[in-house]
């Protein structure tokens, strides 16, 4: 009967084990660069977020309510990471999109919090954007890229 008990109580951990997908930290980016040159192109907010994983106050940043037409490119190495049409207003005090470019982005694991989140980096410098979570709209992909506006540039589309 105690075997039963302890093999029910390991059974969902087992599973788990199983289907983890091992990935390795990526290290080999296109774009690389020394803290100080780092900190010589970023302002100090843009440094914070991109170099050191830091977060930007809610409501704060000047592209949450930016409703122009265009390419949001990383802050760092000017990367295009997403487009306008994919952004929408979560209510979150971030820069919103339901997907993003995956050829440039890089979707890791981070636990800072205590439990697994999808940390989004930029895949050609490595630099902190934000984090995707599945509450984004259900009539497309269902994510949410939760985006810091410091950890972006915006490229307005030109008028043809």
């Amino acid at each position: 009967m105690k075997k039963t008990f302890y093999l029910l109580l390991l059974l969902p951990f087992l599973g788990s084990c199983q289907n983890e997908k091992k990935t390795e930290k990526k290290t080999d980016y296109a774009v690389v660069k020394t803290e100080a040159e780092w900190k010589e192109i970023l302002s100090p907010l843009a440094f914070r977020v991109l170099r050191q994983a830091a977060t930007e106050r809610p409501f704060t940043g000047p592209l949450n309510n930016n409703k122009a037409k265009g390419s949001y490119v990383c802050a760092g190495c000017q990367s295009p990471l997403y487009r306008s049409e994919h952004k929408y207003d979560s209510g979150s005090g971030w820069p919103s999109f339901d997907r993003g470019n995956n050829d440039n982005l890089e979707y890791d694991v981070d636990y800072k919090i205590g439990y697994a989140r999808t940390e989004l980096k930029c895949g050609v410098c490595g630099g902190h954007l934000g984090h995707m979570f599945s509450d984004g709209p259900r009539n497309t992909t269902g994510k949410r890229h939760c985006i810091n506006s410091a950890a972006l540039a915006f490229i307005p589309d030109s008028d043809e």
